[in-house]
């Protein structure tokens, strides 16, 4: 009996091994993936939406909406945050183009076209800037507000005078163009060691043109930086500077500065941003 058990298990032993070692691709939970078109520049992305987990349930209830660039990279972190600090919000990540050219795509990554969408400035070298086309931060702005928002609002409850934006280096940077050309996009910025390098001089100036337009900000602004970013912490603390110039009551700013490097404070920044978003909700809430 016990040489006839030995047999059978020596005989399942390689089934059990594929078995063992069968492995499969996980998807997060609750993310819809929806294709969109950019309209003006013909143009193919994704939103990675999450919907509250009663979000069904309440037929009658409106939600906010957190924006945010860079999908794929911060969709785990703010799905995960949101899911203890803010349960009661809609995620809508904005993908990198889907459909651009292979080479670039196969040279610098799948993320290639960040470069063109969240950057304010063309790159002085002709090559360089003939290939990447640098600067086009005004046409992205333009597809996410005519293309993106237009799509959440029109499918989804939510509450079109509570949207916030969440955007971490190049995406921070991006969210600075948003705030200081159309600042009505977005009540809350979230804006993550922002690359302002060459910058403040242009966000100075349509800073200047968008006053004319706006009577204030309206805005509620997270900016951070590392404790090791020294060089882009010193930009950062001029945008602030800038910022609290204006003198506008209708702006409210918190600017911590976070442990680590531009890498390792990443993390954080979204726990605390988060954190500071979901008091603003609460807020808001009781008033």
């Amino acid at each position: 009996m016990t040489k006839s058990l030995i047999l059978v298990l020596l005989l399942l032993l390689p089934l059990l091994t594929v078995q063992a070692s069968e492995t499969s691709d996980f998807t997060l939970p609750k993310i819809q993936v929806v294709p969109i078109k950019d309209t003006r520049e013909d143009r193919q992305y994704e939103l990675y939406i999450k919907l509250p987990e009663e979000y069904e349930k309440h037929k009658d209830k409106t939600y906010p909406v957190l924006y945010f660039t860079d999908a794929i990279w911060h969709v785990e972190l703010l799905s995960a945050t949101s899911e203890f600090l803010m349960e009661e919000v809609i995620l809508v990540g904005i993908s990198w183009q889907k459909d651009i050219n292979k080479d670039l795509q196969k040279e610098l990554g799948a993320h290639v076209s960040r470069y063109r969408d969240y950057s304010i400035n063309k790159s002085s070298n002709p090559e360089r800037q003939a290939k990447y086309q640098f600067g086009q931060a005004s046409n992205h702005l333009a597809f996410i507000r005519q293309d993106v928002i237009k799509h959440i609002e029109k499918n989804y409850r939510t509450q079109p005078d509570n949207r916030s934006y969440f955007g971490y280096s190049a995406g921070g940077l991006f969210g600075t163009y948003i705030l200081m050309a159309q600042p009505d996009t977005f009540k809350n910025y979230i804006l993550g060691s922002p690359s302002l390098w060459r910058n403040i001089p242009q966000l100075s100036e349509l800073g200047a043109k968008s006053a004319l337009k706006h009577k204030g900000l309206n805005a509620n602004v997270f900016i951070s930086y590392g404790t090791q970013e020294k060089e882009l912490g010193e930009h950062i603390r001029e945008f602030t500077q800038l910022l609290k110039s204006r003198n506008d009551n209708s702006l409210s700013l918190k600017h911590p500065v976070i442990e680590g490097s531009h890498q390792t404070a990443f993390p954080m920044t979204g726990v605390r941003s988060m954190t500071w978003l979901s008091n603003l909700s609460k807020e808001g809430a009781k008033s």
